[in-house]
């Protein structure tokens, strides 16, 4: 059977996350109801990551199989028709070998975290961005970032119904950049637990305000305990931006 890979982009705030559920709106069901709609075919896609409610993706990967082949510019084209008026877009689409899993061959996935930091509130961004309007040190947070590069423990990051068989990760890259009004935090690894960057993100908050030092961020990542988390960011900041194969 052909097996196509595809890049989708999307804004996550009208649904309750990707992954497909009953009576409620889901990126994974929309995009299987657009293929549904072009092909003929009912299929369950596979994702690079399971974004949670309110998560925006730029570059999420899945992949499916069909019957029958289809010319990949004709599948990107037919499934923007059948997604609208969903937020949803296949950015691009491709014929892949069989051995192609857009889970499982990633070698690397990388997330943005937009955090607007300013006194007036967010409009044109609105669920697009964390609004903190208390003054933030970039460098602080940069620094701290720093500290937990590596292999890790990172029990004190992750969520309490995370489902990953071990808490150690390996994060690559995790930095801290003013842009402006703007705070972009960017984090890449392999694989991520489960509300791993935006538990992260709101612990850097903490050393932003002053609240901590980096060292003391540091500190909460060894004590490997979820109680030292900071409070956990919202969806509406982070962004899936592409996985590496």
């Amino acid at each position: 059977m052909p097996r196509y890979k595809l890049t989708i982009e999307y804004d996550g705030t009208p649904f309750n996350g990707w992954q497909r559920q009953p009576d409620r709106p889901s990126v994974q069901a929309a995009v299987e109801a657009a293929i549904l709609g072009f092909s003929g075919e009912t299929v369950t896609i596979q994702a690079a990551g399971r974004t949670d409610s309110g998560v925006h993706a730029l570059g999420q990967v899945v992949h499916f199989d069909l019957s029958k082949a289809w010319d990949p510019f004709r599948i990107r084209e037919a499934m923007n028709y059948h997604l609208r008026p969903n937020p949803v877009a296949v950015v691009e689409a491709e014929a892949v070998p069989d051995t192609f899993e857009a889970r499982f061959s990633a070698l690397a996935r990388h997330y943005e975290y937009r955090i607007l930091n300013r006194r007036a509130p967010a409009v044109i961004e609105r669920n697009h961005v964390w609004h903190l309007p208390m003054e933030l040190d970039a460098d602080a947070m940069h620094a701290a970032a720093q500290l937990i590069l590596g292999t890790h423990d990172f029990t004190t990051f992750r969520a309490a119904e995370c489902q990953a068989k071990s808490p150690v990760k390996t994060l690559d890259r995790f930095a801290v950049s003013r842009q402006l009004d703007h705070i972009i935090v960017t984090a890449s690894a392999r694989s991520f637990l489960h509300h791993q960057v935006r538990g992260m993100v709101g612990s850097l908050k903490m050393v932003g305000e002053g609240k901590w030092r980096p060292a003391q961020f540091r500190a909460a990542l060894d004590a490997a305990d979820r109680s030292r988390c900071g409070a956990l960011a919202p969806p509406d900041g982070l962004y899936l931006v592409r996985a590496d194969y």
